[in-house]
């Protein structure tokens, strides 16, 4: 009886505790919060300062991206590391976009980027 008990329940509270568990996306919740942000697209090591002298902003990023450094955006001071859509991040490497994605701390898991209007 009692395991039949706990095969019936088992199911039924996992199920209850995964649909809690899931987050709307729109709202903030311990795994980050969805945002829309513009800034510049750049990489973790050189921020708003690119290094390379005689390079473009454009080719910097993608030279520390060849070296194992990640894409970044930089919006004003701030810089968030982001993760995800590296081909996009490469397309628009040292320009300024619109980018949507959840924010954890000071990382983006990005969804999608485009061009700033």
């Amino acid at each position: 009886m009692l395991k039949t008990l706990v095969g019936r329940a088992l199911p039924a509270c996992a199920a209850a505790a995964l649909f809690w568990a899931i987050p709307s996306r729109a709202q903030t919740t311990p795994s980050g919060e969805l945002k829309t942000l513009t800034g510049v697209v750049s990489d973790t090591m050189c921020g708003k300062t690119h290094m390379l002298k005689g390079k473009s902003d454009a080719e910097c990023v993608r030279q520390c991206i060849k070296m194992g450094e990640g894409f970044a955006l930089m919006v004003g001071d701030k810089m968030y590391a982001l993760r995800g859509h590296s081909a996009d991040l490469d397309k628009y490497a040292g320009q300024k976009v619109t980018l949507t994605g959840t924010v954890r701390g000071s990382a983006i898991a990005v969804d999608s980027v485009a061009p700033a209007q």
